[in-house]
């Protein structure tokens, strides 16, 4: 069919489905099979198109960045699937906290706990190619995707099997997007499709408090725990606590110092 009818179609199936952005999506899963961009494919309106199973993939609330095989992320493009969580918009601050924690450390020494697909650690080097960075992840399927985004990047970090306890070790930064959602109950049906053991889970944020020794700490945060994971901070012994909202205005990123 022609790249019109396909994105009409898609659209509509994914409104059905109860996409929340059928025609973004639509755009996207389309731009991906002609190679173009979402701006691109109106310049492409009469090619041929097949959608190959991708918009039934995404009807059935597969995250489109699993459908897709790749996401972006800062300056990154990140291979993406079932393996890692999808990295999202959110984390992107994360990364900016983290890169003005260390702006003045010479060849930091940076971990990243749970490194997932790899998307902190990777645009930290990126962004800061003098600096030392280590992920680890308890996830062995995690870290071989974080292999896999290392090298087709170019980008030395070292990754390695480990929890939080690789913070005692001594950093000049801990970074960490830990599990926090304690239930998937009323939540999106694409968090069904990814790793629970990276999404469900509490607690992690104030051990890894508790047991990094760094100069500085910043941690992804789920709605409301900001305030609560920024006084556990302070009681182990964390200065200069500081709370950063996302795009959205939600409290999304706690750091402190030492």
């Amino acid at each position: 069919m022609k790249a019109r009818d396909a994105l009409r179609e898609a659209e509509q199936r994914l409104a059905a489905a109860g996409v929340e952005t059928p025609r973004v999506d639509a755009e996207w899963i389309v731009a991906h099979i002609l190679g173009t961009t979402r701006s691109g494919v109106y310049a492409r309106l009469d090619d041929d198109v097949e959608l190959d199973g991708l918009v039934d993939r995404r009807a059935a609330r597969e995250p489109l960045a699993y459908v897709l095989g790749e996401w972006g992320f800062r300056r990154l493009i990140l291979k993406t699937d079932r393996r890692a969580l999808v990295p999202r918009p959110e984390t992107e601050i994360l990364v900016e906290r983290a890169l003005a924690l260390v702006h003045d450390v010479e060849q930091p020494r940076v971990l990243d706990i749970g490194v997932g697909s790899g998307a902190i650690a990777l645009a930290l080097k990126d962004e800061r190619p003098d600096a030392d960075v280590v992920g680890v992840d308890v996830s062995e399927d995690a870290l071989s995707l974080a292999r896999e985004n290392a090298a087709r990047l170019e980008l030395e970090v070292e990754l390695r099997r480990g929890d939080e306890s690789a913070a005692a070790e001594g950093w000049d930064l801990v970074v960490s997007n830990p599990p926090y959602v304690d239930s998937l109950i009323g939540l999106q049906p694409e968090l069904s499709f990814e790793p629970h053991v990276a999404l469900l889970g509490e607690g992690f944020h104030e051990r890894i408090g508790a047991t990094a020794q760094a100069r500085a700490i910043v941690l992804e945060v789920g709605d409301g725990q900001a305030d609560d994971v920024g006084r556990a901070l302070r009681a182990h012994s964390w200065n200069d606590v500081a709370i950063t909202p996302d795009l959205a205005g939600v409290d999304r990123v706690v750091e402190g110092r030492r």
